[in-house]
Order: structure tokens, then C-alpha cells, then sequence
């Protein structure tokens, strides 16, 4: 059986990636592709109740490394019991977050030691990484403007704005080293715009239509 196909939505807060990625599932759906729609942290049970540990609480309530360490026990259980076994049916996945946003927030934002987060990614993903990463970028003060209309801050949303400046340079660092996996979103235009140039991306990496 064929190997299904791994793509993961990343970027700073407020970049419309939970919307875009709803209208890419509907659209592969509609091609009669089986599609498994999750998030991250959590996508299984016990991800999501690290989850709960992680995005909740008061903005020092973890430091960097512990965030990491919280994460990666998470996206081991999600990659186990739910990303493997789909790619493995030929299913394809379609992630909010993954591994990146663990380089950028506790990495790039929060300074944990960038070999220790490679140690970590080598050890719990083994093979299962993204086929293609669909990089939102916006800039931190537009993108924390919609996190707060939204309401219900979360942890991440109350670092501060240097915080969040670091990490949108931190995407942009990843997008940079690995141009033959992300494809970087102007995430600014109009939810349509915005859906089109996720299409494109995923048609022209992974030859979908």
C-alpha cells in the first residue's frame, strides 16, 4: 500500500491557519481522498490532556526546556497512535502544528538549546516527518491583534510581543533551510487569497489534481 501524504500548517498566532486548514480537508475530501484532520498538542487522548498542562496557566508556568520535554511526550502518543497508522493506510494528514513550532516557540522564542530539540525530533519522529510544510506569515502585531478579537488568551498569547517577533523570524529561519519542504503563506491577504495560495502550494508540491 502507498504511503499517505503528511502536511502540517505552522506559524505565529492569529495567522488563520485553523481556517485555511479546514477548507484544504474539505477540498481534498471532496477529491475522495481519506483526510485526517488534527492539531498539536494533542490529536490523541493523551496529547490532548498535555494540552491542557501546556496552554493553560500563567505565561512563566513552564520553563522553555519543560515546554519541550511537555511537548515531545505529546507528539510521541499523537504520532503513534494516530499519525503513523494513518499514513501507513494511505490516508493523508493534514496537521495543525508539528515539530516546527517546537524549533520556533521553544526554540527560536524561548531559548532551549536548538541541539537539544534536534536530539528530541531525531529520537520521537524516527521517519514520520512532513512531506510539506505550509509556513503562515504574518507580522506578530497584526496576528496578535486577531488571537485577542478571537478572545480566550492562551499562555502563548500573553509572552509578549518581542516573544512573538522571534518567533515569526524563527519560521522564517526554517522556511529558509528547508525550501524543498515549506512553502511560505503571505497570511495578511483575504481568507480567499489566502486559501488559494495554500491550494497552490499543496497542488504544485504534491500534484494533487
Amino acid at each position: 500500500m502507498t504511503r499517505g501524504r503528511f502536511i502540517t500548517f505552522e506559524g505565529g498566532e492569529g495567522a488563520g491557519k485553523s481556517t485555511q486548514l479546514k477548507r484544504l480537508v474539505e477540498r481534498l475530501r471532496a477529491l475522495g481522498l481519506e483526510v485526517v484532520a488534527t492539531r498539536e498538542p494533542g490529536g490523541s487522548p493523551g496529547a490532548e490532556a498535555i494540552r491542557e498542562l501546556v496552554l493553560n496557566g500563567a505565561a512563566d508556568r513552564w520553563s522553555p526546556v519543560t515546554e519541550t520535554l511537555l511537548m515531545y511526550a505529546a507528539r510521541r502518543d499523537h504520532v503513534e497512535r494516530v499519525i503513523a497508522p494513518a499514513l501507513a493506510r494511505g490516508a493523508w494528514v493534514v496537521c495543525d502544528r508539528f515539530a516546527d513550532s517546537t524549533r520556533a516557540y521553544q526554540g527560536a522564542g524561548g531559548g532551549t538549546d536548538p541541539a537539544l530539540i534536534a536530539s528530541l525530533e531525531a529520537q520521537v519522529l524516527g521517519e514520520t516527518r512532513p512531506d510539506l510544510t505550509l509556513i503562515f506569515d504574518i507580522p506578530p502585531e497584526t496576528g496578535l491583534e486577531r488571537a485577542q478579537a478571537r478572545g480566550g488568551e492562551m499562555r502563548f498569547e500573553s509572552k509578549g510581543l518581542a516573544f512573538h517577533q522571534q518567533l515569526r523570524e524563527g519560521f522564517l529561519v526554517i522556511a529558509r533551510a528547508e525550501p524543498e519542504r515549506c512553502a511560505l503563506i503571505d497570511a495578511t491577504g483575504s481568507i480567499n487569497d489566502v486559501e488559494a495560495a495554500v491550494w497552490s502550494a499543496v497542488d504544485d508540491r504534491l500534484a494533487v489534481s
